[in-house]
């Protein structure tokens, strides 16, 4: 418990200085991820660490082990189910930069655990919780879903899978396909609706970028992506909670340095 707080104490301010230093040594050539064979990006280009303001963080490599070890805490109120599109209704708010989702174990040696959102990192620690990513929590802040997210370096292509097997199906068995990757109920509902949503207005730049790389050779995104993340983006994180840019997880789609928010995962 007290190793993940101190390192989110030691990294706690790289956000900030990447954040100031977008085009200098945070980054601003150098992503963050892991490089796979559908990034289009190689090392020199994206590697899994950020070097801001004279700190660098460097996450641990997760391993299967570490994200089925998730998988034995028990979430005591788990978030509902979605009974509507949030992409019909909502309209996101600005989010908070010093928000945290806190993760609160029921007791002393308890594999029971609740979910809060803190107004700051100190907040959650002062209510002896362990901050498990930036911002408020959402449909997809439970550690099952977080070792979703460590097993899997890259979820865009398994992801879009499921889209393209369910194009015209029933919802329930394009959620079904989110779940079968790991991710609990309510977060692959979430997935699921901005998987449609981006279908319905992203549909050109998509269907003529399927089989491209999800990076063009400047490190930018390539068109779909770069459509999803504008079009989807701002209400899937809002209803979310978690993503891997928020929870300090490197992956084969690359960000910058300056949308990375440093932390590392220990909660035994």
């Amino acid at each position: 418990m007290f190793r993940t707080l101190s390192l989110v104490l030691v990294f706690g301010t790289l956000a900030s200085a990447c954040q100031s230093d977008a085009y200098g040594e945070c980054g601003g050539k150098v992503l963050f991820g892991r490089p796979n064979a559908m990034t289009g990006l190689d090392s020199s280009q994206c590697r899994p660490s950020c070097h801001c303001g004279g700190r660098v963080f460097a996450p641990p490599e997760y391993t299967a082990a570490d994200a089925d070890a998730l998988l034995t805490w028990t979430l005591t109120s788990p978030p509902a189910e979605l009974t509507a599109n949030p992409y019909d209704t909502l309209t996101p708010p600005a989010p908070n930069p010093d928000e945290v989702c806190g993760m609160l174990p029921a007791a002393p040696g308890s594999r029971q655990y609740s979910l809060a959102t803190y107004a700051s990192e100190s907040a959650a620690r002062d209510a002896g919780a362990m901050v498990t990513h930036f911002g408020a929590c959402g449909l997809c802040s439970t550690l099952q879903d977080l070792g979703v997210y460590m097993r899997e370096n890259d979820l865009t292509d398994p992801v879009r899978q499921c889209g393209l097997m369910n194009f015209s199906g029933p919802p329930s068995a394009h959620i079904q396909c989110l779940q079968d990757l790991g991710f609990t109920l309510p977060c692959a509902q979430i997935w699921y609706y901005n998987s449609i949503h981006t279908k319905d207005v992203c549909a050109t730049p998509c269907f003529s970028t399927l089989t491209d790389t999800y990076h063009l050779p400047d490190g930018t995104l390539n068109e779909c992506l770069q459509c999803d993340e504008d079009m989807s983006g701002a209400v899937f994180k809002a209803v979310a909670g978690r993503t891997r840019r928020n929870t300090g997880l490197p992956n084969a789609m690359c960000r910058p340095c300056s949308e990375v928010r440093p932390l590392v995962h220990a909660y035994d």
